[in-house]
């Protein structure tokens, strides 16, 4: 007994951190900087900052098949494949490995994985926008699904927190549809991008084109060089990892924070498989780890438990963590948890060549793009839909590869080669997915995992509403470029992608003002058990059409300052 009580001891952290990615390393900074001894559980493998990144500078030859995807890699990570856009030799290793990992579709979708310290920290696309005061009140005016329990107001102090800390470039634009916020200076557009904004902004009221936000460093401040971080090299070999710590990464900026403060315990390997409830107390005590390699059983106990690791993983624990108390999952009074699964449909737009300026080129890779903010359904435009869509793109000029079937041969063809192509310049959009409980996830009876866990299904899929966007999304896109001048414009919308290939996915137990309609309440605590908050994708209420990183990192740094206080005045413990 008096063993059992000292391993309890030794296991007995002030919080637990479940995921190491994007918000998991915020929740992990601010509850270390507020004093708290913390307990970081990462289910994957440990990446050491720098060191742990084993492509970052490699040359295109050094890679056995020059970076193409083999047939080997196409079986195994055939979910990351069917997006099109992941699991080649350069980064493969950053993301998980499917066939190892299986989950199960009733419909498809597209879930892209990383399992190790810092998650998709390491991957994500890094544009970052805050969501507008339209989108908080969207649900309630449109009358579908329920309410968020706050509003813009709510939030925006904390976005403006996690700004200054993360390094966003961007420019304020004064925008209602898309609100400014703490920026570094802008990346700069080229000479065809601000040749079609000025096209677009003068034939088309409303519509405006501006230099894409993102996590990257252009010009740091002390708060980025006192953690090692350096500005943008525009390598744009960001998904190998950044050993420049140019862009916002856990590795390079939350986790060497909590670090610093000395109250931080990182174990990587470690699969939560459930939060374990405290029946007589009605709280959580602690939570259940399996270790990956040896598959031992450990229970690791605290006051305060956040879930952050990613919306579908978060919500498959909470499924896992029956009692009496929650006997079909914590938190799920409603039956909503795993429902409401949104994400943005994207694979839509149009691309055309631009003609002249061939005296011009730029400098680097830019590791970024522009921007359109959204103007359907905005202001006086009305459409036969709701919400809407925005879009991301850019311009450049062929490289080499242009030449790949072009004729000839020898040192003509050679001589050629050397010379930068046309300009072409594409807009892809990305869309608003609305809240609907019947797309869900929810946790196979029978199979399992190697693990013993129950494997994720899916059922979830685009309704009417995105396919009616869909196709001003196309049109729309077409239209601008064409208005700019562009020749050869292809537009395209391909309805073959599924659900998932944002890698936006969210909504699995959302925010609501109620236990009957949601899971988490406006503080981001399980209705029930109010010593666990959840913070990642899981707890969005609407999507907005905007990348959702940089709210889910501010309702991060609200949620812990709020457990920080409730914890102090007793009401957590």
């Amino acid at each position: 007994m008096n063993l059992n009580l000292k391993a309890q001891a030794q296991n007995t952290y002030d919080a637990i951190v479940v995921g190491s990615g994007i918000s998991g390393g915020w929740a992990a900074k601010e509850l270390t900087e507020k004093g708290l001894k913390v307990l970081m559980l990462e289910r994957g493998r440990d990446i050491k900052h720098i060191e742990g990144y084993k492509t970052a500078t490699n040359n295109p030859w050094d890679f056995p098949h020059r970076g193409r995807l083999t047939n080997l890699a196409r079986e195994e990570y055939w979910a990351n494949v069917r997006t099109g856009y992941t699991a080649n030799e350069e980064h493969r290793h950053h993301f998980e490995n499917d066939k190892e990992n299986p989950y199960l579709e009733k419909r498809p979708f597209d879930w892209v994985r990383g399992y190790h310290v810092g998650g998709r920290s390491l991957m994500w696309g890094r544009q970052s926008y805050r969501l507008n005061p339209a989108d908080f009140e969207a649900n309630a005016k449109d009358g579908i699904a329920t309410d968020w329990p706050i509003r813009y107001e709510d939030l925006a102090p904390w976005y403006s927190y996690v700004e200054k800390f993360v390094g966003v470039s961007g420019s304020r634009d004064g925008l209602d549809v898309l609100p400014d916020g703490q920026f570094l200076p802008p990346m700069e557009m080229n000479c065809v991008e601000k040749e079609v904004k000025k096209s677009v902004e003068k034939n088309f009221n409303g519509r405006h084109i501006t230099m894409g936000r993102t996590a990257h460093l252009t010009a740091p401040q002390e708060v980025h060089t006192s953690l090692g971080r350096a500005a943008c090299q525009y390598r744009n070999l960001c998904m190998r990892g950044c050993p420049y710590g140019a862009y916002f990464s856990t590795q390079s900026s939350t986790l060497p924070a909590a670090n610093k403060t000395g109250n931080l315990t990182l174990l990587p390997d470690s699969i939560v498989s459930e939060v374990i409830f405290d029946e007589q107390k009605g709280k959580a005590s602690g939570v259940r780890v399996i270790n990956q390699n040896s598959k031992q059983v450990t229970e690791y106990f605290a006051k305060v438990i956040f879930l952050n690791a990613s919306a579908l993983a978060s919500t498959a624990i909470m499924f896992n963590s029956k009692s009496d108390r929650f006997p079909n999952g914590l938190g799920n009074e409603s039956d909503e948890l795993g429902r409401n699964i949104m994400d943005h449909h994207l694979a839509v737009g149009a691309s055309g060549d631009f003609e002249g300026m061939e005296d011009k080129y730029y400098y680097g890779r830019r590791a970024n793009g522009i921007y359109v903010p959204r103007y359907r359904n905005w202001g006086k435009d009305k459409r036969e839909y709701l919400r809407g869509f925005g879009y991301q793109g850019g311009a450049s000029r062929e490289g080499w590869a242009s030449g790949i079937n072009a004729p000839g041969f020898g040192a003509e063809l050679k001589e050629s080669l050397t010379h930068p192509g046309k300009w072409t310049m594409s807009l892809g959009g990305f869309g608003e997915v609305l809240p609907n409980r019947n797309n869900r996830m929810y946790l196979d009876a029978e199979k399992k995992d190697k693990w013993g866990l129950p494997l994720i299904v899916f059922d979830a899929a685009y309704g009417e509403n995105e396919r009616k966007m869909r196709i001003d999304m196309m049109n729309d896109a077409a239209e601008m470029l064409e208005a700019a001048g562009l020749k050869n414009i292809e537009p395209r919308n391909d309805e073959t992608k599924h659900l998932g290939i944002g890698i936006h996915e969210m909504g699995t137990a959302r925010m609501g003002r109620d236990a009957k309609t949601s899971v988490l309440n406006k503080h981001n605590q399980v209705w029930g058990c109010d010593n666990v908050f959840v913070t990642d994708g899981a707890a969005m209420t609407s999507a907005s059409c905007v990348n959702p990183s940089l709210t889910y990192m501010a309702l991060t740094a609200r949620a812990a300052d709020f457990a920080v206080k409730e914890l102090k005045r007793g009401n957590l413990a």
